[in-house]
């Protein structure tokens, strides 16, 4: 069965809707006008690489058994689709059209899966014991959640990593590192076959790379555990954010490996926070793992870059941790330098604006 998805951003997004229309799924992505004619005109180009071949292999949409357009926010009908996913940054919910977008997400029933790094507040309000109001404070506008439906919500994490090369049109995304979506299940069955349907799909792939047929990396994992992609906070502190200095961004290598004990120490810490909240260490991913995973990861992070750039607002999961972890009487020193080191790029951004 083809599903009919609507995927609500086009740069990382487009690397899970090429997965999906590759599956046999057909997807719209919701974006700029200039990416819609890219999009629509030329299809979406991912490049990735795939273990024990040189290069790169390079999907292009318009070749899939599925199909893969783009619209505008004010385009669609969130209504004729049986899954959403969100794929934007946080700050980008409030702009003008966007917000009537997820308004109308919220209020059209249809099951929402979020692949942002930052979990918003109707994912936050699935754990127990948290203090939402108090979480409010992380958000750019926490307001545009409201009409959202938390048991319709869930959380998957973009572990994969992924660029648009500068010198490349809109269209294009590299994958740097080829690891996998991993997807909390919803609350209601129904809602999680789809998911375990797109999970099956995917795997099924095998692209012809011109010499045979291969398997492709980037899968979609599901679990029952909430607490699987909150993996991510762990790399989020311990790299991400860190590459954020007083004066300039640092590679993620350069922020996991200039001091790896430290790094160690921060990623366990965040570890033990998720913990304190339920999560099961099964759930998390070892230190060791993600540090060889970041030897490749040359370039600063996006929230880096967007703050280099001079951006006033990017995602706060560094404000959510240590909104959390107080909440459950814990505190980390590198963790805070690294949320006054964002904050004060903030305020300088904000002052040039």
């Amino acid at each position: 069965m083809a599903y009919n998805i609507l995927i609500m951003g086009a740069s990382y997004g487009s690397l899970l809707g090429t997965k999906l229309a590759f599956a046999g799924h057909n997807v719209n992505l919701v974006c700029l006008p200039a990416e819609v004619e890219l999009f629509n005109s030329k299809g979406a180009h991912v490049r990735m690489p795939v273990r024990g071949r040189e290069g790169l292999v390079h999907l292009d949409s318009r070749k899939a058994p599925g199909k893969l357009t783009a619209a505008g926010p004010g385009d669609v009908n969130p209504s004729d689709y049986d899954l959403i996913a969100l794929a934007m940054q946080e700050p980008q919910y409030r702009s003008p059209g966007v917000r009537e977008l997820l308004d109308a997400v919220g209020k059209s029933g249809v099951p929402i899966m979020s692949i942002m790094n930052m979990p918003p507040l109707p994912y936050l309000k699935r754990i127990p014991g948290l203090d939402y109001e108090d979480l409010k404070k992380c958000f750019t506008d926490h307001t545009v959640w409201d009409s959202i439906d938390p048991a319709l919500f869930t959380l998957c994490s973009p572990d994969a990593q992924a660029f648009r090369p500068p010198e490349e049109d809109l269209n294009v995304l590299q994958v740097s590192l080829p690891t996998n979506f991993k997807a909390a299940a919803f609350e209601k069955p129904e809602h999680t076959k789809i998911l375990r349907d797109l999970q099956a799909d995917i795997e099924a792939i095998r692209f012809d790379a011109g010499d045979g047929e291969i398997e492709l990396p980037v899968k979609l994992k599901v679990y029952d555990s909430i607490f699987v992609p909150l993996a991510k906070w762990t790399m989020l502190l311990a790299g991400n954010y860190r590459c954020v200095q007083a004066d300039d961004m640092r590679s993620i290598k350069d922020a996991v490996h200039s001091d790896l004990e430290q790094s160690k120490a921060v990623y366990n810490w965040v570890g033990e926070v998720c913990r304190a909240i339920g999560a099961d260490p099964a759930d998390q991913v070892p230190f060791e793992k993600y540090a060889n995973a970041a030897l490749g990861l040359t370039k600063p992070s996006s929230a880096a870059r967007a703050l280099l750039n001079g951006v006033p607002n990017i995602e706060r999961a560094d404000c959510v941790v240590k909104t959390i972890a107080a909440q459950k009487g814990m505190q980390n020193d590198t963790v805070d330098e690294t949320v006054a080191a964002v904050e004060v790029w903030l305020a300088k951004n904000r002052a040039k604006a």
